[in-house]
């Protein structure tokens, strides 16, 4: 699993290596290696200069320096400070010359590495600093650009864009949260063999080694494999029709619209595998292997804050998502008994408060107030439980932003609870698996394009997802 480590959780770890016996000089001759490996092996030999703050970040800057000069390449130091602590050792060993920390000689260079601030800066970036960093052509940044938020991602004061970043041991959070991610350019993870592992982390990218799929057996029937049922709306029928298609190619056992009558017809022209049902909430409540539920998309507000209530009662697996949410606004303590909430950024908003700078502390405490799993959807789509774990997932391809995305993500999310998966889990499993059918599909998709995707074979012939996660039992 790829644990994401904050700035303060990777000090701890530096700070256990300096406890099991490793000198922080040894941690930072190793992380300038790796930054000087990385830039030869990225650019041909150039004018380069390496701008370094006075702190550990500074330090790594000085080591790649020095390994780079030693290649034969024409490198030149910058210093913002004087090197101070354990960088001043480091310092101490340049023997290159130095150039005034200034625009024009950024300017000069045909490449800068910026090495003056690291992921745990704790105010914004002084305006001279960002006007050195902008007058390069070409950036190669250590941890991460200088003025990024490791932890949120958020730019604090005005960042240049690096085309390489090189950060060490674990990545961090602000590395795949936007707009972290893009200023970050191709990141580069070095292990600089750090003992002792990582401290106890609550907060993980999204990849398939977080959760394991099911995996239908021999014995298994339409009813083991869950009974999803999706409230439809009167006006928007094409949403419950992406929802419960999705659910389908996930893998659920049957599929049931809840239709008004007055809608009935349109939705039994649809897909002939799923069940068009007209009878009151609170007769399909009656069923019990009607486990899984799906309020919210095209049901109408007015119509999802009506039957919301009920069905959060009835101590089933609900998922929340578009009106659904929007009939909680204000009032985030009515979605309490709700097992996953998958609002956009409006929506949450809308419910729980503009999340402000801290998405992920944001997300996390609206999954603890209400109890639920709130993944927020996005380019970098968080998700987090209400026992404080976190995903970020950071592979979704920019065409997933189309109408009815949404839709297709909730019923996935529905499909895989409906067979089991822990909320969670299968919350992960389907943003990922989401992300990946969008790719196969490739730009111009339309969300009726993901759900065929969805069941579709990936590479090399396996069932989608199964490609890169094999089911375990």
């Amino acid at each position: 699993m790829e644990e994401l480590l904050t700035p303060a959780e990777m000090t701890l770890a530096d700070a256990n290596a300096v406890t099991r016996g490793t000198p922080v000089e040894v941690l930072m001759e190793r992380a300038g290696w790796a930054v000087a490996q990385a830039l030869r092996a990225r650019f041909r030999p150039c004018r380069v200069l390496v701008l370094c703050g006075p702190g550990n970040n500074g330090g790594d800057g000085y080591v790649a320096a020095r390994l780079l000069a030693h290649s034969g390449w024409p490198v030149v130091v910058a210093a913002l400070a004087p090197a101070r602590g354990d960088a001043a050792v480091a310092a101490a060993r340049w023997r290159g010359r130095m150039v005034a920390f200034a625009a024009d000689e950024a300017a000069r260079a045909d490449l800068v590495v910026d090495a003056v601030f690291g992921a745990g800066l704790a105010r914004d970036l002084d305006p001279a600093v960002s006007a050195v960093l902008a007058a390069a052509r070409r950036v190669l940044a250590v941890d991460v650009p200088s003025g990024l938020d490791g932890s949120t991602g958020a730019a604090r004061g005005a960042v240049t864009a690096a085309e390489v970043t090189v950060t060490f041991h674990r990545r961090k959070p602000g590395h795949l949260l936007l707009p972290g991610r893009t200023l970050c350019g191709a990141l580069v993870l070095a292990e600089i063999s750090i003992p002792g592992g990582v401290p106890p982390v609550q907060c993980w990218r999204n990849t398939p080694a977080l959760w394991t799929l099911p995996a239908p057996g021999a014995t298994d029937h339409k009813y083991t494999r869950g009974h999803v049922t999706v409230l439809g709306g009167a006006d928007m029928t094409g949403a419950a029709r992406l929802v419960a298609g999705a659910a389908q190619r996930v893998g659920a056992g049957m599929l049931t619209i809840a239709a008004p009558e007055a809608a009935a017809a349109v939705y039994r022209a649809g897909d002939a595998a799923v069940l068009v049902n007209t009878a009151p909430l609170t007769v399909l409540l009656e069923d019990p292997r009607r486990a899984v539920w799906v309020c919210g998309p095209g049901l109408g507000v007015a119509a999802a804050r009506a039957v919301l209530p009920l069905l959060l009662s009835a101590g089933r697996q609900v998922v929340v998502d578009a009106d659904g949410l929007t009939a909680s606004a204000g009032a985030p303590e009515a979605l309490r008994g709700a097992t996953v909430l998958t609002p956009h950024g409006g929506e949450f908003a809308r419910v729980f408060g503009a999340p402000g700078g801290d998405r992920v502390a944001a997300v996390r405490a609206a999954a603890a107030q209400s109890g639920a799993v709130v993944l927020l959807k996005g380019a970098d789509t968080i998700i987090a439980a209400p026992d404080g774990r976190v995903a970020i997932n950071d592979s979704a391809p920019a065409w997933l932003a189309t109408a009815g995305s949404g839709d297709v993500l909730a019923g996935a999310i529905a499909g895989l609870l409906a067979q089991g998966m822990a909320p969670w889990e299968a919350s992960c499993a389907a943003v990922w698996l989401h992300g990946a059918a969008a790719r196969n599909v490739g730009p111009g998709l339309v969300a009726d394009d993901l759900v065929g995707a969805l069941g579709r074979p990936g590479p090399g012939g396996s069932p989608q997802g199964q490609a890169v996660c094999r089911p375990r039992r």
